[in-house]
């Protein structure tokens, strides 16, 4: 879709200068890939299962940690006054979400 290609590009240009970008296959366009190029970026994209180019340059090690990080953000959701963002001062929500991350890191 142009639309979600022109956001996409946008947010391209807002990321920092980084060795890599990760994406889901949501992001799986040559139009995508080239502007990560053009950004001295290597594109971690998995191309999508109807794709004629298979996935053989993918790191798949990175696309990995992509999940984890995702995974994360779905564990935070789970603490209602993040996921609805009950707090609105920004120091309370901060605090609310440093409180969150110390019980998912502890072993319980």
């Amino acid at each position: 879709d142009v639309h979600d290609s022109k956001v996409a590009n946008e947010l391209i240009e807002l990321l920092p200068q980084g060795d890599f970008v990760i994406a889901d296959k949501g992001y799986d366009s040559e139009a995508i890939r080239n502007k990560v190029r053009e950004r001295n970026s290597s594109p971690v994209i998995p191309r999508k299962q109807n794709s004629k180019t298979g996935n053989g340059d993918i790191d798949w090690c990175l696309y990995k940690y992509r999940h984890l990080v995702e995974n994360a953000f779905a564990r935070l959701k789970h603490f209602r006054a993040i996921a609805t963002r009950y707090d609105k001062l920004k120091l309370q929500f901060e605090s609310m979400l440093a409180l969150a991350c110390a019980m998912i890191w502890l072993p319980m």
